[in-house]
């Protein structure tokens, strides 16, 4: 019998493309928030069947995000796009999901892909982009990955990813702006609210300095515990592990919490005063909005760029103040100044606006720094922001960071609620973007270069240019456009019909828009065309301005340059036959379309003469006294 040891195995080779893997278990991102802060986003592939498959798009989605630094946002969304295929192909494949992988034949990997793209806009509202987004991130992944030797792709799954994208890319949902009263009422609330912030946090610092030690005087006493919070010698966890049960508080204590009609459960009650506390010396996250409101309505660039400002973004001046504002989708940086009002005491600026909402930027940028002063002395990580905020976890940690505009219940939403100011359509910031940009095209009478001048035109046609007032406008300039283009088409030539004594006087010559030699020239015969005469030949609004015009006479009657005189009856009884022998070579509606609106105004010339007036002109006719010279092209008709 062998001895141990004698007998000795291999193990199995393991295949080379398994061991090039660098990771295992949850795959994890560090991606930067909007404040700055990193923070991990974790996608587990044995969540799913098809542990292979995820494993191999998770890895190729942690590469890509290392390598190009996007931000959390857009990691996101790749981790969601791959949870979405992958709950498919669990569904589509069965048993065999466990099978799957993109390096293999069988499953073919490439079909699960085409159904999951054909079903993928069912799971969302009609026109949403959200499906081809998703589609387009994991095909994406699966090209990235054929891209490198050393992870096998199947040839099908090239071919497709190579391909058109099977899923629409839809349209986003464009938002409308604010009403001019609800614009309103959202910078009234927003001031109402940046002058409470500043009692409250005034208030409460005046009561910390009146504390003492709790310890030695007593946690029940209101001023003790924030001169704790104020002087940071006692922590949230401190204040919450020497309380006694809140039966045993005194009512001063509890009026902090109180919440109206809502109950207050006593595993609560600590949490809530914490809360309370360092909403006096602090400001939260909700109160920043007001202030997001007012820079966003007075500045009218977007919320990410002033809610990014910092200490080197702002440089006050003296009539006014100057900001750096950085969009980072379009890694631009501008620099402007903001100018103010003078006040009524002739000074430079006003600061305190208690008494009406302004919206003068450098007063709401003191306003803003003076209620965040003891915040940013607490967050030195928050690299001078202007926007801090402070908060308290569930674990009672005062944590002071730069704000988060969509914070668990202290989103947008929820500043409206609190602030009882109710809005139609979605409550967005956003809108209120749009509203300054209306106002802007506005002002500059829809230039559209002067409007878009912090973005591309083609962005504000896109994004801006559908907004309500934008669509009146809009309506106006056609509305205006057509009613100068119909009154062009009525305005026909002026008809002297029995002297020209009108010329004679010059304030009635020049009440008609002529000038004292264009009358002369009028009544002499120095200005005819052959039909009728022109006050100004070489200014015809049928050619370029300075030649001669290049219609007359076949226009003459449709021309606000031209005027008949009574002397000019022969002739036009010699053209009304010359548009009767059309009438009857042409069709009628050719006829309308060329001669229509000459015949009209020729008719109702001819109505006000007389019958012995036409008779006598005939007799010039017969007499070979009057003739029409028409070009040869009048003689000549092309069909269309």
């Amino acid at each position: 019998m062998p001895r141990r040891g004698d007998q000795q195995q291999n193990f199995p080779s393991v295949p080379e493309q398994l061991t090039r893997a660098a990771r295992i278990g949850v795959r994890r991102v560090r991606a930067a928030d909007r404040t700055g802060t990193l923070r991990d986003i974790a996608f587990d592939p044995s969540e799913f069947r098809c542990a292979r498959l995820a494993g191999e798009l998770a890895d190729e989605w942690v590469d890509y995000a290392e390598a190009s630094g996007i931000s959390r946002d857009s990691v996101s969304h790749g981790r969601r796009a791959i949870q979405n295929f992958c709950t498919k192909t669990d569904l589509l494949l069965g048993r065999n999901a466990h099978r799957a992988s993109l390096a293999r034949e069988h499953p073919d990997i490439a079909a699960v892909v085409a159904e999951w793209e054909r079903t993928l806009p069912t799971g969302f509202r009609a026109g949403s982009p959200t499906p081809a987004a998703y589609a387009g991130t994991v095909r994406a992944l699966i090209a990235r990955r054929a891209q490198h030797d050393q992870r096998p792709v199947t040839a099908a799954l090239c071919r497709l990813v190579d391909g058109a994208k099977g899923v629409p890319s839809g349209s986003s949902q464009e938002l409308d702006e604010f009403t001019r009263a609800d614009k309103r009422a959202l910078i009234r609330a927003a001031w109402a609210w940046a002058h409470q912030l500043d009692s409250r946090l005034t208030n409460g610092w005046t009561s910390a300095g009146r504390g003492r030690d709790p310890a030695k005087y007593g946690w029940l006493d209101i001023s003790n515990l924030l001169w704790g919070l104020a002087t940071q010698q006692v922590s949230p966890v401190d204040i919450c592990t020497h309380l006694p049960p809140v039966q045993r508080w005194p009512s001063e204590l509890r009026a902090c919490i109180d919440q109206g009609d809502r109950p207050i459960y006593p595993r609560l009650a600590k949490i809530i005063l914490v809360r309370w506390l360092v909403g006096q010396l602090y400001p939260r996250h909700l109160d920043l909005h007001a202030y997001r409101v007012l820079l966003v309505a007075a500045t009218g660039y977007t919320p990410e760029e002033v809610t990014a400002l910092t200490d080197t973004d702002v440089e006050f001046l003296p009539k006014g103040v100057r900001l750096s504002l950085t969009k980072q989708r379009a890694q631009r940086v501008r620099h402007r100044t903001f100018g103010t009002e003078p006040s009524r005491d002739n000074d430079v600026e006003a600061v305190d606006f208690a008494d009406r909402p302004h919206r003068e930027v450098g007063a709401i940028i003191k306003h803003l720094t003076h209620v965040t002063a003891q915040a940013r002395l607490r967050a030195p990580d928050a690299a001078g922001r202007s926007f801090v905020a402070a908060s308290v976890t569930q674990a009672y940690e005062l944590r002071i960071a730069p704000w988060a505009a969509n914070k668990e219940r202290s989103g947008f939403v929820d500043w409206l609620a609190a602030a009882r100011v109710a809005v139609d359509g979605a409550p967005d910031i956003r809108r209120l973007r749009k509203s300054t940009k209306v106002e802007k095209a506005i002002a500059f009478g829809g230039r559209i270069a002067d409007a878009a001048n912090d973005h591309h035109e083609e962005v504000f046609r896109g994004h801006y240019a559908q907004g309500s007032t934008l669509r009146m406008m809009s309506g106006q300039v056609i509305t205006t456009a057509q009613d100068h283009w119909f009154n062009m088409a009525l305005e026909g030539p002026t008809v002297l019909t029995r002297s020209t004594e009108v010329l004679d006087a010059p304030e009635q010559a020049a009440a008609l828009g002529l000038t004292r030699q264009q009358a002369e020239d009028i009544r002499r015969g120095a200005l005819d065309m052959g039909l009728t005469q022109c006050s100004d030949p070489h200014n015809s609004p049928y050619g370029r301005s300075g030649e001669l015009c290049p219609v007359a006479p076949l226009r003459c009657l449709e021309c606000r340059n031209a005027w008949v005189l009574p002397s000019d009856l022969p002739q036009l009884l010699l053209f009304a036959d010359h548009l009767d022998r059309l009438r009857l070579r042409l069709s009628p509606q050719h006829f309308a379309q060329l001669w229509g609106q000459s015949h009209v105004n020729l008719q109702a010339v001819l109505a006000e003469r007389t019958d012995e007036e036409k008779a006598l002109a005939r007799k010039h006719i017969e007499a070979g006294q009057v003739g029409l010279h028409l070009p040869l092209a009048a003689n000549v008709e092309f069909d269309r």
